[in-house]
């Protein structure tokens, strides 16, 4: 997990359209939001964990699932443009990844928050207990961090030395590592 980071949620950033949904997203894209501590890391350090965390030079099939960053202000984007030159003079081919204004982030609908914590029945009956308003699951640091684990990112050590923190049961424990035992296994094959 990327230390520094507050919270993830995912949403619809991009477009014109107004409140856009999963059913309805008009000319918005998936994405992901995500707060961070600027004492912790920065904003090229985020920049930079991006570009290694996707294909840059893939095009998209559309709109909705187009590699994008959304800046906020004039400094995101001159870092992000300077960083996506960078990346394309490293790889020598066109990057497709777009730097485009926020305008607005609209909240996905609740069943893509945290998605893959709710894949596991022990874990999704964790967060009901731990959060049993769905919101605080949402802006939750501890949960955006078990989420990012469940994907199999971080390390085992970093997940070790935080585990006891995260609110969990002896049995969510358990299976958090044994769900980022099989990510972590799997990614390395």
């Amino acid at each position: 997990m990327i230390e520094g980071v507050i919270r993830t949620r995912v949403g619809y950033a991009g477009g014109r359209q107004d409140n856009p949904d999963y059913g309805h997203i008009g000319d918005h894209t998936e994405t992901v939001q995500v707060d961070y501590d600027p004492q912790r890391i920065s904003y090229d350090g985020l920049l930079d964990i991006f570009w290694r965390s996707h294909k840059p030079t893939g095009r998209a099939w559309s709109r909705q699932y187009m590699n994008a960053i959304f800046y906020h202000d004039d400094r995101q984007r001159t870092l992000a443009t300077v960083s996506r030159s960078a990346v394309e003079k490293k790889l020598g081919r066109q990057v497709k990844t777009e730097v485009a204004p926020l305008r607005t982030f609209t909240l996905a609908e609740d069943y893509h928050q945290k998605y893959i914590l709710k894949q596991h029945d022990n874990l999704r009956a964790e967060m009901s207990r731990i959060y049993p308003v769905h919101r605080d699951l949402i802006d939750s640091t501890a949960a955006a961090r078990l989420n990012g684990y469940a994907a199999g990112h971080g390390s085992r050590d970093q997940l070790a030395r935080e585990i006891d923190r995260l609110g969990l049961t002896e049995a969510g424990r358990k299976a958090v590592v044994a769900m980022t035992d099989r990510q972590w296994n799997y990614d390395r094959q």
